[in-house]
C-alpha cells in the first residue's frame, strides 16, 4: 500500500492525536514527507521528533485551523521546505453533540469554525500550489453522520454534510489541473472526538456506541489506499464503518 507514497509532500491538519497522529506515522512509515499542524505544539513536535528518529522526514507547526493565515503559513511552511505540496489532508474537528433545545450555541459555532472553516481554509491554502504544479491531492474528512443523521448530532452532521458538499463541488472544479479529492466519512473510530462533547450525559451514550470503535489505524490504512492509486485514479469518497456498527 506505499505505491506512490514514498517521496510525497503531506500536509495533515489535526496531527497531535487521534487520526491526524496514525495517518503521519503510516505514511511517515511509507516514505512519505509530513508537515503536521495542530494546536498542541508539544505533541506534533514530538511526534516530528519521533518520526525524523526513526529515518523520516518530518515538520510540525503550531496551527489553529479556525485562523486563516495560520493554516496558510502551515502549507507555505511545507512548500519552503520542500519545494511543494503533494497532498493536503484536512482533518482536524470536533463532534460536541447535544440536542438542539440545549441551545448549546457555544458548542455549535466551535463545529462551523473547525468542521468547515477549517476545511474551507485548507482547500485556500493549498490549491493555488497544487493549479500551479497542475497535481496534487486534497483529502477533507467527514463522517458517517455526514450521510446519515441522528438525534443529538443535527449540527455536527450539518457540518460533515457540508464536508461532502464542499468535496464534490471542489472535485468537478478541479479536473482541468489534474488535483484528486477524496473525502473519507469514518464511522466510530477510537479517537478524542468523544472528549469534545460537552454535556456529560451525551457523552455517556456516545461511548456506549464506541465501545466497538476501530484503532485510529483503520482511517490511516483508507488515506493510504486513495494516495497510493496511480495518478489516472481518483478515489473521490470512502466510507467505512465498524463491523458491528448498525446505524
Amino acid at each position: 500500500m506505499t505505491e506512490n507514497i514514498h517521496g510525497k509532500v503531506v500536509v495533515i491538519t489535526g496531527a497531535s492525536s487521534g487520526l491526524g497522529e496514525a495517518t503521519a506515522r503510516l505514511l511517515s512509515a511509507g516514505g512519505a514527507i509530513v508537515v503536521m499542524g495542530a494546536r498542541r505544539l508539544e505533541r506534533i513536535q514530538a511526534l516530528a521528533d519521533e518520526l525524523i528518529a526513526k529515518g523520516g522526514q518530518a515538520l510540525a507547526l503550531q496551527t489553529d485551523v479556525t485562523r486563516n493565515e495560520q493554516v496558510k503559513a502551515l502549507v507555505d511552511h511545507a512548500v519552503q521546505a520542500y519545494g511543494r505540496i503533494d497532498v493536503m489532508i484536512n482533518n482536524a474537528g470536533l463532534m460536541p453533540h447535544s440536542p438542539l433545545d440545549r441551545l448549546k450555541v457555544e458548542d455549535w459555532d466551535r463545529m462551523i469554525d473547525v468542521n468547515i472553516k477549517g476545511v474551507l481554509y485548507g482547500i485556500a491554502a493549498a490549491l493555488p500550489h497544487m493549479q500551479a504544479c497542475k497535481s496534487g491531492h486534497i483529502i477533507n474528512v467527514s463522517s458517517v453522520a455526514g450521510h446519515k443523521v441522528r438525534p443529538g448530532s443535527a449540527v455536527y452532521a450539518a457540518t460533515k454534510h457540508a464536508v461532502l458538499a464542499l468535496s464534490e463541488g471542489l472535485r468537478q472544479e478541479v479536473k482541468a489541473f489534474d488535483i484528486r479529492t477524496t473525502v473519507i466519512s469514518p464511522g466510530a473510530v477510537a479517537t478524542e472526538l468523544v472528549d469534545s462533547i460537552t454535556e456529560a450525559d451525551v457523552a455517556a451514550n456516545v461511548r456506549k456506541v464506541y465501545e466497538i470503535a476501530l484503532p485510529a489505524e483503520s482511517f490511516a490504512r483508507a488515506v493510504a489506499f486513495a494516495i497510493s492509486q496511480p495518478a489516472d485514479m481518483d478515489i473521490n469518497e470512502i466510507l467505512f464503518r465498524p463491523t458491528r456498527q448498525e446505524i
